[in-house]
C-alpha cells in the first residue's frame, strides 16, 4: 500500500514522501555521516564492513551508488523498487564471515539490516531538531511509517522494526546501549576517512588545494559527527568530545539548515554527485563546465602552494601524451589504485568482488548475467591465489603481487573479458557499437573506440581489457570505471 486514506497525506513512496523532501536537504549530509557511524558501531554491520566495503578507497564512489540505490528505493515506481531490492538482496546474500574475534556476522541478518534502516530514520528526525526545525508527532509517525515501508520492500516484511513510534525509541535506545560497539569500521569513519578522503575527479588536478581544505574539513566532520552521537554510546566508546564541539555541531546543522530559504531547485544533491564523479576527459555534456572548473582549481590550488608550501603533498601525474589516452603505471600504483579495491592494502577476495558488484551496479546486470560476472571474478581470484600467494595467508600483498605480476593475464581473466563484452553486447550481433560502449564505459568511448565502423570486436575489447589489468597502463576508458574514488 502506497497511499493511506486520508487526503492530505503524503504518499510513502515518490517525490511526495516526506524522505524525498530530504534528498535534495545539506542537512542529510552530516546526518547521513551520523547514521554510518552508528550502523558500523554494530558488531555485524562493521564486520561485513571492514571485510567487504570500499568506502575507505572509493567513498566518493560508494556515496554515488548509495544515492542512486535510495532513490529507485524511494521512488514512485513499484517494478523499479523491486528490481533494486533483488539486487541488493543478491549483493548482501554474498557477505558473510567472521569478526577479529570470531563472532559471524550475515549481511542478511533480519535484525541487523532493521538497525540499518532505524538508523537513518533516527539520524533524519535527528538532524530536524539540531537545525532548530523539530519534526511534530504526525509527521514523525508519517516518516517512520516510510521507513518501514522500506524495509518491508527490502525484506519482505517489517516485524523486526516496532510497529509504533513510541516503542521504537525504546528499541533504538536498547541497541545503542547493549549492542553497539567502538569497532574498527566506526573508528576508521571517524578518525581515517576523513584524515584520507581522496579528491574527487574534478579536484584531482588540484591536490594541493584539495589538501588543504581536507586537513581543516576533516577534523571538524568528525567533531561534529562525535558530537551529534548519542552520549551513552559516546561514553561507553570512549569517544573523546573537543571543547566547543556541541556549540559547533548546533552550528553547522542550523547554517545547512537556512538552505530551506533558498529558491526551489537550487540545491540538487544528484547533479552535484554526477559532477564530483565526472572527469575532464568524459564524452559528458557536462564534463567541459568540469573540466572549466578543474583548471581554476588548478590554478587556485598552485597559488596556494606558493603562499602556503605543503610538505607530502602528491603532485598530479603529468597528462598522458598521444592519442590514445594511456600511460604506463607503476606495478606499486596499478595495485593501490585498480586491484586494492577495499583500501586495507592487500588483494583478496573482497577486492574482486568489489569489482563484479561495481560492473554489475554500473550495467543493472539481471540474475544470470549478474552470476556469470560473479563466477568469473571467483575463478579469477582462485587463479590469482595460486600464483600469487607465496607465503599461503589467503591473500596477495603488494610485494607478492610486484614479484610475479604477468600471472595476472590467465584464463579466468579472458573469461571475465568475455562475460563483459557478452553482456555489453545486448543484441547479440558479436560487436559492440558506441551506444553499447558507452553504457558499459560512461566517459571518453569516442577515443578508444578505434576500430573500422564503429564496431568493437569480441577480440579488440577482450585484448583492451587484458591490456589494462596485467599491463598495468592507464585507459580512458577503463580508469573511470575501476579507480575512480
Amino acid at each position: 500500500m502506497t497511499t493511506t486514506g486520508t487526503a492530505d497525506e503524503r504518499p510513502l513512496f515518490g517525490p511526495e514522501s516526506r524522505f524525498s523532501g530530504f534528498f535534495d536537504d545539506p542537512r542529510w549530509a552530516l546526518a547521513i555521516i551520523r547514521a554510518t557511524v552508528l550502523e558500523a558501531a554494530h558488531p555485524q554491520i562493521g564486520a561485513a564492513l571492514v571485510d567487504n566495503s570500499t568506502f575507505v578507497a572509493h567513498p566518493w564512489r560508494r556515496l554515488r551508488n548509495t544515492f542512486l540505490s535510495m532513490r529507485r528505493m524511494f521512488g514512485a515506481d513499484p517494478a523499479v523498487r523491486e528490481r533494486e531490492a533483488a539486487r541488493l538482496n543478491r549483493l548482501h546474500a554474498r557477505m558473510s564471515g567472521s569478526d577479529s574475534r570470531g563472532r559471524a556476522y550475515d549481511a542478511m541478518d533480519r535484525a541487523t539490516r532493521a538497525w540499518v534502516v532505524a538508523t537513518l530514520f533516527e539520524s533524519a528526525v535527528t538532524m530536524c531538531r539540531l537545525s532548530g526545525q523539530p519534526l511534530d508527532q504526525d509527521t514523525m509517525e508519517r516518516m517512520y511509517a516510510e521507513y518501514r515501508s522500506f524495509l518491508a520492500a527490502l525484506d519482505g516484511d517489517a516485524s523486526e522494526l516496532p510497529e509504533e513510534l513510541d516503542d521504537f525509541w525504546r528499541y533504538f535506545d536498547r541497541v545503542v546501549e547493549d549492542e553497539l560497539e567502538n569497532t574498527e569500521a566506526a573508528r576508521v569513519i571517524l578518525y581515517r576517512l576523513f584524515d584520507h578522503l581522496p579528491a574527487p575527479a574534478l579536484l584531482e588536478g588540484a591536490p594541493t588545494l584539495w589538501a588543504a581544505g581536507r586537513a581543516v574539513v576533516g577534523p571538524l566532520l568528525g567533531a561534529i559527527t562525535v558530537a551529534s552521537l548519542p552520549e551513552s554510546y559516546r561514553r561507553r566508546a570512549g569517544l573523546p568530545e573537543m571543547p566547543g564541539a556541541s556549540t559547533l555541531m548546533q552550528g553547522a546543522y542550523c547554517a545547512a539548515g537556512l538552505a530551506r530559504f533558498l529558491p526551489e531547485g537550487w540545491i540538487n544533491a544528484e547533479s552535484i554527485i554526477e559532477a564530483l564523479s565526472l572527469s575532464p576527459g568524459s564524452d559528458d555534456p557536462r564534463a567541459r563546465t568540469v573540466a572549466a572548473l578543474a583548471a581554476r582549481m588548478k590554478r587556485a590550488s598552485a597559488l596556494l602552494r606558493l603562499l602556503t608550501p605543503l610538505s607530502g603533498v602528491p603532485q598530479p601525474d603529468p597528462a598522458p601524451s598521444g592519442g590514445t589516452g594511456e600511460s604506463r603505471r607503476s606495478a606499486e600504483e596499478f595495485f593501490r589504485k585498480v586491484l586494492d579495491q577495499t583500501g586495507d592494502g592487500h588483494l583478496d577476495w573482497p577486492d574482486l568482488a568489489a569489482m563484479a558488484r561495481e560492473l554489475s551496479t554500473r550495467l543493472d546486470l539481471d540474475e544470470p548475467e549478474e552470476t556469470r560476472l560473479y563466477d568469473a571474478f571467483a575463478a579469477w581470484w582462485r587463479e590469482l591465489q595460486a600464483a600469487l600467494d607465496t607465503d599461503g595467508d589467503g591473500r596477495v600483498s603488494a610485494e607478492e603481487y610486484a614479484a610475479a605480476a604477468p600471472s595476472l593475464a590467465g584464463p579466468a581473466l579472458i573469461r571475465v573479458a568475455e562475460v563483459l563484452f557478452d553482456v555489453t553486447d545486448k543484441d547479440g550481433n558479436g560487436t559492440i557499437d558506441a551506444v553499447e560502449y558507452r553504457a558499459l564505459f560512461r566517459t571518453a568511448f569516442n577515443r578508444d573506440l578505434t576500430t573500422t565502423g564503429g564496431a568493437y570486436s569480441r577480440s579488440a575489447f577482450v585484448g583492451d581489457f587484458l591490456s589494462f589489468m596485467s599491463g598495468r597502463r592507464t585507459n580512458t576508458a577503463y580508469d573511470p570505471l575501476l579507480t575512480d574514488a
